[in-house]
């Protein structure tokens, strides 16, 4: 018996689909996707339920007439330090790279249904699915093995990650954690302190908690900001913390700054503690901080190669609206659309070449070496490591009045920071981009599509 239903997707288009009653579910969604002309997606019926599977339509209780709904989430990408796992529109999920670094899930392809989230490591991969499980694979040292916590691991909000180990927000607001015990795999000292956890924040090594209360609990490698019993005292109504390669800074709610972790890394702010007064947000870089403060001026402070000192251009840092930073320099935005930039040159400190073209600039994002700044009429402009995205002359005509803003992203292990949205999704070849209206979401990685 044929059925005759109709198939919608959120953004109205639709379509009627006739079909047989004897066909299964996964083969109907096959069908639906080539009609409405898009990616993997999930079909779902009126009463919110995924239709998947071998079971025939008719065993499913589709009738004609039925109104259904493809649902084709974005693209969500994650990246270790030589693997890529996306979250595809099915919620399913594709891993490539080198299988030591998490590039190979097949041991894994039947568990990595209803993905909800994917974080990495440099080595491993860890995944919230349906009914808030974690599945885990990659390097059983980094994280890739979660066998000892698994009966744990039930009901997992949030997931976060340093270069070798994960840390998870359970609904209760308690914290498991795994991997490599001297990157903060193992979390029993403080165990009974992670409670009522609302944040996890990492550097390479470290992870730090805020608390309901605003307090702080840190564990991992003491000197890169796994030990804060010297700041403890001050650590009070914490409301966010960043953190660079070895390092934490937490703004107060007086907005004031408490930092610590490896001092020349940032971890020591003594020099610049009476500047740092109403602070609004802070940017890492490889070792050193940013500061934007209320009234729009810049305070550094960190390595001096990292961009820790910001003095050479101070004068120009003014009204300052967004920063960001690669692994040795940052960029401003100013209120009229320029830029201003420090640190190391080869990193991105030095924009010289593209000061002219740096106008009117609505974002700015970073790999390990490089920036991108997109435009007010949707170009790109990049400068720094040449080799890390710094140069972008080859595609400049491919990267004109794109219609949404894109970031670029690169091959690179940038460490526990950002990895920025793009309207770009990896096909077949993974070195491959074409462009899709979907969005790929925050990790702490970066990658770089092959020239």
């Amino acid at each position: 018996m044929s059925l005759c239903v109709d198939v919608a997707l959120l953004s109205g288009k639709s379509v009627q689909i006739t079909v047989s009653g004897d066909c299964t579910l996964d083969e109907f969604r096959l069908k639906v996707q080539a009609a409405l002309q898009t990616g993997r997606g999930m079909v779902v019926n009126a009463a919110g339920e995924v239709l998947c599977g071998e079971a025939t339509l008719e065993q499913s209780g589709v009738k004609t007439g039925d109104l259904l709904t493809l649902h084709v989430r974005p693209i969500s990408l994650a990246a270790s330090g030589g693997a890529f796992a996306a979250i595809v529109g099915d919620a399913s999920v594709v891993t490539w790279g080198a299988p030591m670094c998490g590039g190979y899930s097949s041991s894994v392809k039947d568990q990595l249904k209803n993905v909800q989230h994917v974080q990495a490591s440099e080595r491993a991969f860890a995944a919230i699915v349906g009914g808030g499980r974690v599945v885990a694979w990659g390097d059983e040292f980094a994280g890739g093995d979660i066998s000892s916590v698994q009966e744990q691991l039930g009901n997992v909000w949030r997931i976060q990650a340093t270069a070798s180990a994960f840390a998870a927000i359970l609904d209760d607001r308690s914290v498991v954690t795994w991997g490599d015990e001297r990157y903060g795999g193992d979390s029993r000292f403080v165990q009974q302190q992670l409670q009522d956890v609302q944040q996890i924040q990492a550097t390479k090594t470290a992870f730090a908690a805020i608390l309901a209360d605003g307090c702080v609990v840190t564990w991992g490698w003491p000197d890169n900001g796994g030990d804060s019993h010297l700041v403890q005292g001050q650590l009070k109504k914490v409301q966010c913390i960043q953190a660079n390669g070895a390092a934490f800074a937490a703004i107060l709610e007086d907005r004031s700054v408490v930092t610590w972790g490896a001092p020349r890394d940032g971890g020591d702010s003594s020099s610049v503690r009476e500047q740092l007064k109403n602070v609004e947000q802070i940017q890492g870089s490889g070792g050193a901080f940013a500061a934007i403060l209320g009234d729009g001026s810049v305070v550094a402070w960190g390595r001096a190669e990292d961009g820790g000192d910001c003095s050479s251009v101070q004068d120009q840092l003014k009204n300052v609206q967004q920063m960001q930073a690669t692994r040795g320099a940052f960029a401003a935005i100013l209120v009229d659309g320029s830029v201003v930039t420090w640190g190391d040159g080869r990193h991105g400190g030095d924009s010289s070449s593209v000061q002219e073209q740096l106008m009117n600039v609505q974002q700015i994002q970073a790999t390990k070496q490089a920036f991108v700044a997109i435009l007010g009429d949707r170009s790109v402009v990049t400068w720094g490591d040449a080799d890390q995205g710094g140069e972008s002359s080859s595609v400049k005509d491919q990267l004109k009045n794109l219609g949404w803003f894109f970031w670029i992203v690169f091959l690179v292990y940038k460490g526990p920071y950002t990895l920025h949205p793009t309207p770009y999704t990896l096909h077949s070849t993974p070195y491959t981009l074409h462009p899709t209206p979907y969005t790929l979401h925050p990790t702490p990685y970066t990658l770089h599509p092959k020239p």
